[in-house]
């Protein structure tokens, strides 16, 4: 049960990859944990380890399949990559130093500040009025890298909820806003599960098959192994959503997740 409900949510999560740049980060961390539990407190640590694997290797997939027209957007933006990687490489460090429940915790309060957030500012739901001009670059200010690389690895949600809110507000369509969000979160998550690796016995880990560092590689496969497959159709065969319904959709998953990570603790 335990393969199939991983394979399940690692399709799923490939769903999220695509459509909102998530790279799986928000909706693996409350399944590792459930898959994990064994570990007792532990199991987020390893949720958040493992969590930045997966959004490597399905960030890397939608980026590689990001048209280019997109992704020039990001052209001459090497220092907010560069410092969204020194921050993804920071909070792992931070994460393996600090309380699990600071984590858990953590989690579910970014969820809920930024639930609030596109829900009460404004801008989200509308594209802003003056929209970005084809090929401008992505306005986020390089001076933010760090925090929200630094945030995301910590937490182990990507990033993509404070970049695509950041680029929706910008007047980028949620179609671009969320594709920009996994090239983002790549600068993130590279260094992060690099370092989460590296930690051979920070915390004990039981994978179902190996582990490296703190990353329970058996898990990491099987969402892997469900994801892939339908980030490579839904690139080949995108999926017609209007812009304020996709809008609309974003939120109501975060809420999903908010809901599903506050029972994992429970």
């Amino acid at each position: 049960m335990t393969i199939f409900t991983l394979l399940l949510i690692g399709a799923f999560a490939g769903l999220t990859t695509v459509l909102f740049g998530f790279g799986g980060g928000f909706v693996t961390v409350p399944v590792i944990v459930w898959a994990d539990a064994a570990v007792g407190s532990d199991a987020v640590m390893i949720a958040v380890a493992t969590s930045a694997l997966v959004m490597v290797v399905n960030a890397a997939i939608a980026t590689v399949s990001t048209p280019v027209a997109v992704l020039e957007r990001l052209r001459g933006r090497r220092a907010l990559l560069l410092l969204l990687a020194v921050g993804g490489l920071c909070g792992a460090a931070v994460a393996s130093a600090v309380p699990a429940a600071v984590v858990s915790w953590g989690f579910v309060a970014y969820l809920a500040v930024t639930i609030v957030d596109v829900s009460v500012r404004p801008g989200f739901f509308s594209r802003a009025a003056r929209e970005s001009s084809p090929g401008a670059t992505v306005r986020i200010p390089s001076s933010l890298g760090v925090p929200i690389g630094a945030v995301a690895s910590l937490l182990g949600v990507g990033g993509s909820v404070m970049t695509v809110p950041l680029l929706r507000r910008s007047g980028l369509p949620m179609s671009e806003a969320t594709a920009l969000a996994n090239p983002l979160t790549l600068a993130i998550t590279l260094p992060a599960s690099i370092a989460f690796m590296a930690l051979p016995h920070a915390v004990p880990v039981h994978a179902s098959f190996l582990s490296v560092g703190i990353v329970d590689i058996g898990a990491a496969a099987l969402l892997l192994a469900g994801s892939i497959p339908v980030i490579v159709l839904l690139r080949r065969r995108p999926l017609p959503i209007p812009d304020r319904v996709h809008a609309w959709t974003y939120l109501a998953l975060l809420l999903i997740v908010l809901g599903a990570m506050i029972a994992s603790l429970w």
